[in-house]
């Protein structure tokens, strides 16, 4: 196995993955040398990128109103999930949290992934 360090600059990066794609062409065995190297640098790119290019996750608010103006949905559209015209327009205006009530029927009927629901958990009310 190759000297391999932590990624700290880009042009480290960039040899990374070049690596990487040298040893994705020799397609080597599992449990070899040559596999435990691509495994290593693959563990270090994600972990440089996930430090340098982190993207955050989506605000749960957010994506609930993206997927109302995909589905052409109005608020009132909402109140079968939610369970009031008064508690959707609550939530939509961040004035009250998601209840795992509405996690799950906003993940039923509207297929919201969990994950992106879950988020707003903390806020509950």
């Amino acid at each position: 196995m190759k000297n391999i360090k932590v990624i700290k600059t880009p042009k480290e990066y960039d040899a990374a993955l070049q690596r990487v794609n040298e040893l994705m062409e020799i397609d080597p065995q599992i449990d070899t040398a040559l596999s435990d190297e691509l495994e290593v640098l693959s563990i270090l790119i994600e972990h440089y990128e996930e430090k340098h290019w982190a993207i955050d996750e989506p605000d749960p608010i957010e994506v609930i109103k993206y997927i109302m103006a995909e589905k052409n949905l109005k608020q009132k559209d909402l109140i079968p999930i939610i369970g009031s015209k008064s508690k959707v327009s609550e939530l939509l205006n961040r004035k009250i949290g998601l209840s795992t009530a509405m996690i799950s029927n906003l993940h039923d009927k509207l297929k919201i992934p969990l994950e992106v629901l879950f988020k707003d958990i903390s806020k509950t009310s």
